[in-house]
């Protein structure tokens, strides 16, 4: 028989505040987390917005942060959510912790690579010649520190928050972009089903607000570049989207088998019941113009979790707000559900807290948890004008009151990886 798994504790840190109570009552309220970027001067570069994590200090949340001062926020975000997901699952100290583990979705340093490379540029002024750039090069290597070389290596956040927990269960990494934080849960579902661990802390940690994140997607002509009204430009289904809006922050579950979660009187936010993850098999910068690979991750996880379609109560999309995308999602969504994808409620996070990318999945998970268990689903803000070619029910603008048993989550990311997640309300 098939061990059961639960969600016993659950925390983040996003641009909508720095808590899930604070992330759920932004989310029902319709609050933006969107403004102009601070983490550098973006004056001149296309796109001049982003949803940032504010008024940020890890000390806040640590009294020993002075141990991470050369981390990045790919360490400091997951070391803040896992602090509050595994305080909410109220873990005994004397909980043995040899079946404890890690699975996180992460991604990369970069913004410690663009200060060697900034650091490069100035050593290396115009008025030298080409033959003196290495002496240059090599004395601006000599100003990059090395205590900042580890947050380069994506591995080690993982790492990092086994040592600050003591969790010294399987400890993994998944590096799948914008799926990566759902098939770290649904891997993580995974080993507890198979008896590999019996509890797992589970999610994501990202940011890729910095010049070669904004640059990159700018590039890829990917970004909205609405810099006259910020909060407007995550407009996920809306006739007038154009394009996703940069987030960060993490999103992080603790997971649990059933028994051992009973045992110890674990508070039960939801049952994690279907898991389905795909790949494309297309183009790396584009979604399958048929949704191929999003129709059968949704259908494995429906087919895992055991449940007709007709049984979905609310979908939250990965709705990213650009043209494509939410052309297919939607496509993608009628396939899977026929009819009854009209009936079911659909929204996109996204609209208010931008696109966490490595953690965005794990975070939108914990958004359709607590709807579930409030019985309010939040909407899609900055829906003004309907697509022809969306045409579902996207929850325009305003939370609705609505009580459902299962719902699904979606994350489907570059480079055409896919995760769909189930979460059901937990009955014995």
């Amino acid at each position: 028989m098939r061990r059961r798994v639960v969600i016993t504790g659950m925390g983040a840190i996003t641009p909508l505040g720095h808590s899930v109570a604070e992330l759920y009552d932004a989310q029902i309220h319709g609050r933006s987390g969107v403004d102009w970027i601070s983490h550098f001067d973006a004056s001149t570069f296309p796109t001049r917005f982003a949803a940032e994590v504010k008024n940020f200090s890890l000390s806040k949340f640590l009294p020993n942060a002075e141990r991470y001062r050369d981390a990045g926020p790919n360490t400091l975000f997951a070391l803040v959510a896992a602090k509050e997901a595994l305080a909410d699952a109220a873990i005994p100290t004397n909980l043995p912790r040899e079946r404890f583990g890690i699975y996180l979705g992460n991604g990369d340093g970069a913004s410690d690579f663009f200060n060697l490379v900034a650091a490069i540029a100035k050593a290396s002024l115009p008025d030298r010649t080409v033959a003196d750039v290495p002496t240059f090069t090599e004395a601006a290597l000599r100003t990059f520190d090395p205590g900042h070389e580890y947050e380069l290596e994506i591995h080690t956040t993982a790492g990092q928050l086994a040592q600050e927990f003591n969790l010294p269960g399987p400890n993994f990494t998944c590096q799948t972009a914008c799926a990566a934080s759902s098939q770290s849960v649904g891997e993580a579902l995974q080993l507890i089903r198979q008896n590999d661990a019996d509890i797992m802390l589970a999610g994501g940690s990202h940011s890729m607000i910095h010049p070669f994140g904004v640059t990159g997607f700018n590039r890829l002509t990917a970004l909205s570049t609405r810099n006259d009204s910020p909060c407007k430009a995550s407009r996920p289904f809306d006739l007038n989207r154009d394009g996703f809006v940069l987030g960060e922050g993490a999103g992080m579950v603790v997971l649990e088998e059933l028994e051992h979660a009973r045992k110890r009187g674990a508070n039960i936010y939801a049952e994690l019941t279907g898991y389905g993850s795909t790949a494309d098999a297309f183009r790396v910068t584009d979604s399958h113009d048929e949704g191929r690979g999003a129709i059968a991750c949704m259908r494995e996880a429906l087919r895992d979790s055991g449940l007709d379609p007709a049984a979905m109560g609310y979908i939250n999309a990965h709705g990213t707000s650009t043209k494509v995308n939410d052309q297919v999602e939607t496509l993608a969504i009628k396939n899977v559900f026929g009819e009854h994808a009209y009936r079911i409620p659909v929204s996109s996070s996204k609209s208010m807290m931008g696109h966490l990318i490595s953690a965005a999945g794990a975070t939108e998970l914990i958004i359709i948890v607590m709807a579930m268990r409030k019985g309010v689903l939040p909407p899609t803000i900055n829906y003004d004008t309907p697509d022809p070619e969306c045409d579902l029910d996207y929850i325009p603008n305003t939370a609705r009151e609505k009580w459902v048993d299962h719902v699904l989550s979606n994350s489907f990311g570059f480079g055409g990886q896919n995760a769909s997640l189930i979460a059901s309300r937990f009955k014995d």
